[in-house]
Parts: C-alpha cells; structure tokens; sequence
C-alpha cells in the first residue's frame, strides 16, 4: 500500500519513523517535507497535496483541524482512500469532507515512532475493501485499540496527550532524586529504566495496576509511605483535572 502524509510535523514524523518504508509526502513548508522524507527508505517528498492523493492508495491527514475543509478542497477528487489523524475532528466531519471516499479515523501517541504507541481507531460506519490493510497498517506501530467515535477524544486526553505526562512525572522524580544527592545523569537513567520496565511489568500482569503495587508496597513499608504522600498530593485529582482541561473545548463536563 503507496502511503501519502498531507502535513511533516511531529505526528506525521513519528508515523513515518514507526512505518519506516516508502511514503510520499507534502507540506506547506517544503524544506519540512524533505526532511521527514529524508528519514525513510523510499521517502519522497512531492510538491502539492494533490499530486500526493493522486499517487497515494491511503492518504493520511496529518495537517491542522482548521484546515480540514480547504485540503479537501483539493484532495476529495482524487483521494482514493483517507486515514485522519486530526484532534477534536468526529467521523461525521470526515465523511462531510470526503463523500464517497473510505474514511478512516485513528488517534496515535507520539511512541508509534518505537512502535510501542497505543493507537485509537474509531469504529468506523461504513465497511470497505480497505478496513483490513488500513487496520493492520496502523496495528504495526503498537496496540491498536477500536473504541466508538464519541469516545475517541477522551482516549486522545489519557493517550496522544499521555508522553507528555509521563515525561513530566520522569522530570519531577529525577528533580526530586537530584534534591538529595543524586547525579542528574544517574538519576534520569534510573527513573527512565524504571518507568520502562514497569510498563512491561504490567502488561505482563494483564494491565493488574493494583497487583504490582501490592508487590512492590509492603503495609507501613517506605513505599506505602511514598504512596500516601503522593495520594495526599492529590496525584489522582490531577490527572482527573488534566483529562477535563483536554476535553473542556469539546466536551463540557456536565453541569
């Protein structure tokens, strides 16, 4: 399958970092272009968005949500297939954008790039010759999850937006290791490890939270102290309070 990117930012980069073979692609900022094409066997970066569709089996849309109407202006007649991966844009919007054309939806976090991603596939309404390869296309870049369009926002809050938090809460523990004592180098390869590991460690354990933290917290142990302090800081509320702050544009909390 000829895969076409419309947009070279991070996602897109990440995507074509993860597929790692041939793809076409095109950018409002052509030097852009070639740099993401410059990456990949067989990347070729092409001049405009149409010759892209034109050439392409699967476009993908990694450009802004704002311009969802204006680049299908110009792909639509020639598009032979579309995969979104534009925040906050419903499959109602796609098939608007795109009639009679396959349409696709899917949301991926930045760690497609390693291939160890979650990605979120809205399930589409409407079958086509397509689903199969386009499903397994994006399976290959980690766990691929099918989810009702209406939900796929809220798994954006906990998983597109998700490396950045966990880079956050890497940065606040190597800080607080450097506090007392510890190198900033040592303390970054020991929390980065750990982090690592742990997610392996839980997959392992069938995604069992509550059974690795039992494992690690023995009752009135040092870890079950860590636990409190970190539950009196409220670790729970905020990441609650950042998923609402993501979806508040879109998805008012009712009142």
């Amino acid at each position: 399958m000829d895969i076409g990117l419309i947009g070279a930012g991070n996602m897109a980069r990440a995507l074509a970092r993860g597929w790692g073979g041939p793809l076409l692609c095109a950018d409002p900022v052509p030097e852009r272009a070639r740099s993401l094409a410059a990456e990949v066997v067989g990347g070729e970066a092409l001049g405009s968005n149409v010759e892209v569709a034109q050439r392409a089996d699967l476009v993908v849309l990694c450009h802004k949500p704002a311009q969802l109407a204006d680049v299908a202006r110009e792909l639509a007649p020639h598009a032979k297939a579309v995969a979104s991966i534009l925040a906050a844009t419903p499959l109602a919007a796609l098939y608007d954008a795109y009639p009679d054309r396959p349409v696709y939806r899917f949301i991926p976090s930045l760690p497609v790039e390693v291939r160890q991603g979650a990605v979120v596939q809205a399930a589409p309404e409407r079958e086509a010759a397509l689903d199969t390869p386009v499903r397994e296309l994006f399976a290959e870049l980690g766990t691929l999850v099918t989810l009702p369009d209406a939900l796929v926002d809220v798994a954006m809050g906990l998983m597109s937006c998700g490396p950045a938090y966990v880079a956050l809460v890497a940065e606040a523990q190597i800080d607080a290791g450097v506090r007392r004592g510890i190198p900033a180098a040592q303390s970054a390869e020991m929390v980065v490890q750990t982090l690592a590991g742990t997610a392996e460690l839980l997959r392992r354990r069938g995604n069992d939270t509550l059974a690795v933290r039992r494992e690690v917290a023995s009752p009135g142990g040092v870890t079950a102290r860590g636990l409190a302090a970190l539950e009196r800081a409220g670790l729970r509320a905020a990441f609650s309070d950042a998923l609402d702050a993501v979806l508040e544009p879109t998805h008012p909390r009712p009142r």
